[in-house]
């Protein structure tokens, strides 16, 4: 059985038979309307009732309550589109309704690939083993063109850090294609590591009509490019799993949440955010997830965190994925990052690598310093006394009261 669990808010009184609604609805459709000789095929498909709690009491004699469904496995086809059709499909239509728990019995869960490099086979990849990996977010990329493209690339590279990501915005090919800026920038990031040693990927903005992605995929790969960023809810779970499945698309899957928050933004509507961002993101086959962060001008909020990263990092038949927590990340949170999301993370910035007074590659560099301060057992006051890139960086952005 797969669980689901919805919170509504209804009148005690029709809390059972609103329970039985979903349960019959979104699987037979209606009892009434079979002949009785149909009834014992279909039972087999039919949802149950699995529990309806109280959990508060609003205005008008009206609760909160939460109410789970088991829905047969063999209802389901190993696709997003038949477990999210079932379990939410026109549910989510019927007024003050939220899915708040998804239960997937492993033996579902093992039809959907997963993340192919999960945790170790990032660190492996990016040559990263006991840190957290750092990256840096392209700004101003969409109008540029690709030598500007690529001075921006060099400069971000030049500050240490491990991976260069695309805007997720970045959909235009009037200057420059995908393909073109993965060979230029694999380039660039060759030339700055004959210097500083350490060759920066790159996450690609894997765009253009669905049916062409996988074959888009495997080109990029083919090219060099460090990682597939994928706007996972614009594409869909299905196209993104249909990448992490192809085995000549051998580079890891950065998820990115756009458009996400029409799914998990309202508190009474919609699907909660560890759900989404969480759990189907790592079935899926990401192996990489940003999220808002617990910092920025756009919260999650702690509770919703922790659920989000449990689903990443849960034992599971699937592998681990990295979490990059984004939005307000800079320099003097390291310490707080590492306290909150452990070790096994990716340090994910965009104006607190570009907004250095130093630019972005003495950025990024304020990062690796921070990162390396913390892992070494220093206070970062006294690592800024050892680094002028950190110390610009507290004096500017400070640190967490």
């Amino acid at each position: 059985m797969v669980i689901a669990t919805y919170r509504v808010i209804d009148n005690p009184q029709a809390l059972a038979k609103r329970a039985e609604g979903i349960a019959v609805g979104l699987t037979i459709g209606s009892w009434t309307e079979l002949v009785q000789t149909r009834h014992q095929q279909v039972a087999l498909h039919c949802g149950q009732v699995e529990g309806i709690e109280v959990i508060d009491e609003v205005s008008g004699g009206r609760v909160i309550a939460e109410i789970s469904i088991g829905y047969p496995q063999a209802n389901f086809d190993g696709t997003f589109a038949s477990l999210l059709t079932t379990v939410f499909g026109k549910l989510s239509m019927d007024g003050e309704i939220r899915l708040i728990r998804l239960q997937i019995p492993n033996q579902l869960a093992a039809q959907f690939p997963g993340p192919k490099f999960g945790v170790s086979g990032c660190r492996a990849r990016y040559n990263v083993e006991t840190r957290p990996l750092v990256m840096s977010i392209f700004k101003a990329c969409v109008g540029l063109t690709l030598p500007e493209l690529v001075e921006q690339f060099e400069a971000q590279a030049r500050g240490g850090i491990d991976l260069v990501k695309d805007d997720e915005i970045f959909f235009t090919e009037a200057y420059a294609t995908p393909e073109a800026r993965v060979v230029a920038y694999r380039a660039a990031a060759q030339r700055v590591a004959e210097k500083t040693g350490r060759e920066t990927a790159y996450a690609v903005n894997l765009t253009g009509p669905v049916h062409q992605l996988q074959q888009r995929a495997q080109k990029l790969a083919e090219l060099g490019a460090g990682a597939l960023l994928v706007n996972m809810v614009a594409y869909g779970y299905d196209v993104v799993a249909a990448l992490a499945a192809d085995p000549e698309i051998n580079v890891p899957i950065l998820a990115h949440p756009a458009v996400s928050g029409a799914l998990y933004g309202g508190d009474t509507y919609g699907i909660e955010a560890d759900i989404v961002l969480g759990q189907l993101a790592r079935m899926a086959g990401a192996d990489m997830v940003i999220f808002p962060s617990m910092y920025g001008s756009v919260v999650l909020g702690e509770a919703a965190t922790a659920r989000l990263i449990g689903h990443l990092r849960s034992e599971s038949v699937h592998r681990p994925a990295l979490p990059a927590p984004s939005a307000g990340i800079y320099p003097g949170l390291v310490p707080q990052l590492y306290r909150d999301f452990g070790n096994d993370l990716i340090v994910n910035a965009g104006g607190g690598i570009h907004g250095h007074p130093g630019g972005p590659a003495a950025g990024g560099q304020a990062f690796v310093e921070a990162i390396r301060a913390v892992q070494g057992g220093w206070s970062l006051a006294d690592a800024a006394k050892e680094s002028d890139v950190l110390r610009q960086a507290l004096e500017k952005w400070g640190t967490p009261s």
